[in-house]
């Protein structure tokens, strides 16, 4: 018998204790669970990392992370994303191994793989790369405008909000979302780790030919890290939003390349880190 696919929910038993007293019942939680992802190039399997996520637009979250860390760089690159069958895998594990074969490269650069990459749910690869390392990968300045009006800006967490469908029936789970100039929603994702949730948009936008993201902004959940920032300037974007603070490091980096950060924003207010010109405040 074939195994199940994981799913992004899983139903528990838990005690709800309120003023009147306390039931028992059941509870949805939002699933997380190991994915390896490997890499095929001729005829040889990488493995290149190990992350705990949401089941769920498991290949776009594998090429969005190999895209965002330089591995993969071409749409034209990518031959074929698949989960494993191979016959030495448990049968109950296939559905957490995500297979990525490139093709068309005289020969790959396995520098970023030596990192041996194993990434939480909480926190991704902190600190393993300084923005010395993001220059010589080819990170240049983020593109110029559009400009994200104020109006524009405190509408965001509602829209985002509104369109997470998981953190609804789990209370549980981050969100990244892809918006235009206007404020218009293109795509979301979720996860319960944040760099998760931005990965699985840029891997779909890679996979869809929509890269780079100029034009467009990205949204977050939560805090922005020095890892968000990094993944938002790899997919081009001009700018980041989030509805917490940013880090120390997520915002000397959004002022090295020029990034617009955007940091607390709420339907009343919000701060801009970095990039203010694009927010109209210079």
């Amino acid at each position: 018998m074939a195994a199940d696919r994981p799913g992004a929910t899983t139903r528990t038993l838990a005690w709800e204790v309120l003023p009147g007293g306390a039931h028992r019942g059941e509870d949805s939680l939002a699933s997380e669970e190991p994915l390896e992802i490997r890499l095929l190039h001729g005829g040889v399997r990488h493995p290149v990392a190990v992350t705990m996520r949401t089941p769920g637009a498991d290949f776009e979250l594998a090429v969005g992370f190999m895209f965002s860390e330089g591995i993969l760089r071409a749409r034209e690159q990518l031959r074929r994303v698949s989960y494993c069958v191979d016959r030495d895998v448990d049968e109950q594990q296939r559905y957490n191994i995500v297979n990525v074969e490139m093709v068309g490269l005289a020969a790959l650069d396995l520098a970023p793989l030596e990192r041996h990459f194993s990434v939480t749910s909480a926190c991704g690869v902190c600190g393993k790369a300084t923005m010395e390392g993001l220059r010589l990968r080819g990170y240049g300045p983020a593109p110029d405008g559009p400009l994200f009006p104020a109006d524009m800006l405190r509408s965001l967490p509602a829209k985002l909000r509104g369109a997470q469908r998981l953190f609804e029936t789990t209370g549980g789970l981050h969100a990244a979302g892809l918006f235009t100039a206007a404020g218009d929603l293109v795509a979301l994702r979720e996860d319960v780790g944040r760099h998760n949730a931005v990965d699985k948009l840029i891997g779909w936008a890679f996979m869809e030919n929509k890269l780079p993201l100029a034009g467009h902004l990205l949204m977050v959940s939560g805090r922005s890290s020095f890892e968000l920032v990094q993944k938002s300037l790899a997919a081009g974007a001009p700018a980041l939003c989030s509805v917490s603070a940013p880090s120390s490091l997520a915002v000397e980096l959004a002022r090295e390349f020029g990034l617009t950060l955007v940091g607390f924003l709420r339907e009343e207010r919000f701060k801009v880190y970095s990039g203010e010109e694009r927010a109209g405040l210079a």
